[in-house]
């Protein structure tokens, strides 16, 4: 399932279901189909009537959401060892891990919201907050808003490009 066509299909029979569950394990940060695939490929399918907008970017926050709250309770449970363990079998993510500390450090709860928008980084923000014990109910407030612009503005791209990815 590595192209739009594919991404497509699959919406076709699952609908939000397929979304919902791309989305919750895509914030989980497993390997699978990236926001950069599933989100255009539900802006194609909202824009030709077969999904609904509000539909869409409801279920992708709070998939979104879901995913990210498992990461940080991870975090706060478990800690650095579990980063510690998840940088061994990813070593290409601890720069990520280690520019979202410092950004969480630099800009405090601010800092959620901006690595929600830095590819990579938005996905592992969940882990560090979590053993930073950032706030619960700002860490919600901050993701919320960060997952919301970074769905929003990669459902728009197929919305309004997805002709283009179809050709």
């Amino acid at each position: 399932m590595n192209n739009i066509q594919n991404v497509l299909e699959y919406f076709s029979r699952y609908g939000y279901l397929f979304l919902g569950i791309v989305v919750f394990l895509e914030y989980l940060n497993l390997p699978g189909l990236p926001a950069g695939i599933i989100m255009p490929a539900a802006g194609i399918l909202i824009k030709s009537g077969n999904l609904n907008l509000f539909i869409t970017i409801i279920i992708s926050i709070v998939a979104g959401l879901l995913g990210s709250l498992v990461l940080y309770a991870l975090g706060h449970y478990f800690g650095r060892p579990i980063i510690g363990k998840f940088e061994k079998k990813f070593p290409k993510s601890k720069n990520a891990i280690d520019k979202t500390f410092k950004c969480i450090n630099k800009y405090g709860n601010k800092g959620i919201l901006i690595s929600r928008i830095i590819p990579v980084a938005r996905t592992l923000i969940s882990l560090v907050a979590g053993a930073f014990d950032v706030d619960f109910i700002k860490f919600i407030i901050y993701s919320t808003i960060g997952i919301a612009i970074w769905n929003c503005a990669f459902i728009y791209l197929g919305y309004a490009f997805g002709h283009l990815f179809l050709k």
